[in-house]
């Protein structure tokens, strides 16, 4: 398995930053953070899980644990590791699972998720977080729909969130992660939660939540919360340069 890697600021002598994304997203949601994170002397990596962004469709691996093994496969040098959503469960299973990989843990609106806790049944689950059909939506409409939900953002996240799926010259778009592998990660995310890996993790942690809502973190024995109450679940795309500026209180 080969995964597609955006690298930003090669060469650079600075701890390097592996950032991850989140399920259904892609390696340039974060691009905007890792321009304040070069700016700032730090080398980053910005990988696309399978079946994600550039990445290719292998026919089976579509779990939280299969994701971390793709992140240690890599070979890349220990770094500060950052995943917003999914992505941030992905991340807590990296530093459980291939310490040496993880100098510090960022957790960006996610890697606390545990959908077992959120639900009262995995058919509820199922019924709630199936997306939706694609067909018949356009890339045009798509960019429109995200201006009008996210009118704080800058075009380039605009346009890294279209990049979540696939454009045909047509204008028409399609999956990148097709339906049923997408709820194989749900359903991994049902099944594994990161709690019960939290007490193996001996790096320092940032908790990075948005909204209202207080993540369950019992069990990581360095963790430091910076809430944005008002935030987008996508933070990095919403307040890059705050964001970064909280990867880099981690160097």
């Amino acid at each position: 398995m080969r995964l597609h890697v955006r690298v930003h600021g090669d060469g650079l002598a600075g701890m390097p930053y592996l950032l991850v994304h989140g399920l259904s997203s892609n390696a340039r949601l974060w691009d905007g953070v890792a321009e304040h994170l070069v700016a700032a002397g730090h080398p980053v990596h910005a990988a696309d899980l399978r079946s994600h962004g550039e990445s290719p469709s292998p026919p089976d691996g579509y779990d939280t644990v299969t994701a971390a093994d793709d992140l240690d496969r890599l070979g890349l040098p220990p770094a500060i590791v950052a995943g917003q959503s999914w992505g941030g469960n992905v991340v807590v299973q990296l530093a459980a699972r291939h310490p040496e990989r993880v100098r510090a843990l960022a957790l960006v609106d996610g890697g606390w998720i545990n959908l077992a806790a959120q639900f009262p049944s995995w058919a509820a689950c199922q019924a709630r977080l199936r997306p939706a059909d694609v067909s018949g939506l356009t890339a045009t409409r798509l960019r429109e729909r995200l201006r009008s939900a996210h009118p704080d953002w800058e075009p380039w996240a605009i346009e890294a969130t279209v990049f979540n799926l696939a454009i045909h010259p047509d204008d028409s778009l399609t999956r990148r992660l097709p339906i049923p592998q997408h709820m194989e990660i749900v359903r991994s995310m049902w099944d594994d939660p990161p709690q019960p890996y939290f007490p193996r993790i001996d790096v320092p942690v940032l908790a990075i939540p948005a909204g209202p809502h207080t993540p369950d973190l019992d069990g990581l024995r360095d963790v430091k919360v910076r809430p944005y109450p008002g935030g987008d679940h996508d933070l990095h795309a919403q307040h890059p340069a705050s964001i970064a500026a909280d990867l880099l209180s981690l160097a």
